[in-house]
């Protein structure tokens, strides 16, 4: 019996990541980052913690790829706990020059196993975060499939987020600026453009890549403006006229149809 990349027999999401699969040049970031964390966050403030991304998935490569990670706290993130994690950022940042920057992201225990997000927040620690330390909150969070509900809730409100991505295109002027941004849009876009069809395919992929070439099989009009995005997420130095040209194109068309197909993420406090 087959079944779809990223898919158990059953239909329902496989984790994406292993600890295993960090190569040995992350590796001794990775165990920088632990001890990183074990001096600015204790077991008081510290629930659990887990990386996501290229490193734990395997596909990082020295010197391109950043280190995500993903922080669930006890309690409502505070300005401490932010000021913190920025310590553990800048640190590593410095000390390793294979990692090309490091974020974490910090989220309150609650929210992550609150129902309103449940297909959002929670399917991203269940389904494409590894665990680090800690309990995992995946063994509290259901089995995922590839819904139009998933699609709805991780990826239906780029119609909300447009104006702030063409006011912040307009106001970068420095060339690192509008690659940043770049990077960003093209990586949302191509991810917004999966998710609008996985349901039909039945699958999961976060390749860039592969996740353009499945977009395009639904929707071969746009296919070559979503490879396009693809190309300029993993290189926008190389795309300098991209961004516009994919916020003024590819971003409203996605967006209205995304709305059509999977309907709006519900609003968030």
């Amino acid at each position: 019996m087959t079944h779809r990349t990223g898919m158990d027999r059953d239909g329902c999401f496989l984790r994406e990541g292993s600890l295993n699969r960090v190569s040995a040049p992350f590796a001794p970031v990775v165990a920088e980052l632990r001890a990183r964390l074990g001096d600015h966050f204790g077991p008081a403030v510290l629930h659990s913690s887990y990386l996501y991304g290229s490193i734990p998935r395997g596909t990082a490569v020295p010197g391109v790829s950043d280190l995500d990670v993903l922080l669930a706290l006890r309690e409502n993130p505070t300005e401490a706990d932010r000021a913190a994690a920025q310590a553990v950022e800048d640190r590593l940042d410095a000390a390793f020059p294979q990692v090309n920057g490091v974020g974490i992201l910090l989220v309150g225990v609650d929210g992550v196993l609150s129902e309103a997000e449940r297909y959002d927040l929670g399917w991203f620690v269940a389904c494409l975060c590894t665990p680090l330390s800690g309990p995992d909150l995946g063994v509290r969070l259901p089995r995922y499939r590839p819904t139009s509900l998933l699609a709805r809730e991780t990826n239906g409100d780029l119609f909300r987020s447009l104006p702030g991505l063409r006011a912040k295109a307009a106001a970068a002027t420095t060339e690192a600026e509008r690659t940043r941004l770049t990077r960003g849009v093209a990586r949302r876009l191509v991810r917004t453009g999966f998710t609008l069809v996985m349901p039909r395919w039945g699958g999961w992929t976060s390749d860039l890549t592969e996740s353009a070439e499945v977009f395009g099989r639904y929707y071969p009009a746009h296919a070559e403006q979503m490879r396009a995005a693809a190309r300029a997420a993993r290189t926008p130095a190389a795309y300098p006229e991209l961004l516009d040209a994919l916020l003024s194109g590819l971003a409203p068309w996605l967006a209205d149809e995304y709305l059509a197909v999977h309907g709006a993420k519900a609003p968030r406090p």
